[in-house]
């Protein structure tokens, strides 16, 4: 991956930063999506309930292989794609049963390269083990919470967790917050940690890209008129004159001052 700073020939591209990758640059798999509906932040009564959202453009929902139980059965990654619902990307693995699914792409896992799943899977970037086969200290990603129930921890761009211990019928994993997690030894995990971890360092450049994500701008409530926010109206340029409240009224929480 190469950033790409653009020149600034217009205002839009003062600031922007790109990731120049070799993603798949063609249509995603048809068979594992669908059309994701936008709801705008409103609820089931139409209400706004989560202001700020709206415009976003259209997007498909890949469906992605969290189980990942297909044990010991192969597959070959067909392709690296872009996930507009997710920051990280996705792999496309054609298993020697014919079956295509999408995962999670791991960091330094490339086109052609062979994956398998099972409890005794060699310890290759990839491969989904059980965490009583994992050594510690080895980072893994994809990890799951309940045995079954699919992947829940370390599925962003960049992140990953590490075996810290193993006793009796549980292991200690460690996400990459420090947070210390007690999981049942029959969990699964991915070897490796998620791919593109530049991610963060994206700059959109200008608020029109930010409107394709379906953010919408947010107006500070001194700006606004009485009616509108209880910091709204005042002659000239006024700072609320009250603690911070929500636009309901409602106190928000003071600030923690270092004593």
């Amino acid at each position: 991956m190469v950033l790409f700073r653009f020149k600034p020939v217009t205002s839009g591209l003062r600031n922007k930063v790109k990731i120049l990758n070799n993603l798949y640059k063609f249509k995603h798999f048809k068979k594992n999506s669908k059309i994701l509906k936008f709801n705008a932040g409103r609820n089931n009564k139409g209400v706004i309930s989560v202001r700020h959202r709206g415009g976003r453009l259209k997007r498909k929902y890949r469906y992605i292989d969290f189980f990942r139980n297909k044990d010991d059965i192969s597959g070959i990654v067909e392709r690296i794609e872009y996930d507009p619902n997710r920051n990280s990307n996705l792999s496309l693995i054609l298993y020697s049963d014919g079956e295509r699914r999408y995962i999670i792409s791991p960091k330094n896992l490339f086109i052609s390269n062979i994956i398998i799943s099972g409890p005794y899977s060699p310890l290759k970037i990839g491969n989904t083990l059980h965490l009583k086969n994992i050594p510690l200290g080895v980072k893994i990603h994809c990890v799951e919470s309940t045995p079954g129930n699919g992947a829940v921890y370390s599925r962003s761009a960049g992140s990953y967790c590490v075996v810290i211990s193993n006793y009796f019928n549980f292991v200690i994993v460690m996400l990459r917050s420090g947070l210390l997690k007690k999981l049942s030894f029959m969990c699964r995990a991915t070897i490796g940690e998620v791919g593109n971890s530049e991610h963060f360092l994206i700059k959109l450049g200008k608020a029109g890209c930010k409107r394709n994500f379906g953010i919408r701008p947010t107006v500070r409530g001194v700006a606004m008129n009485p009616v509108d926010h209880p910091h709204g109206g005042g002659e000239g340029k006024s700072s609320g004159g009250r603690d911070p409240v929500t636009p309901w009224g409602k106190l928000l929480k003071p600030l923690k001052k270092n004593v």
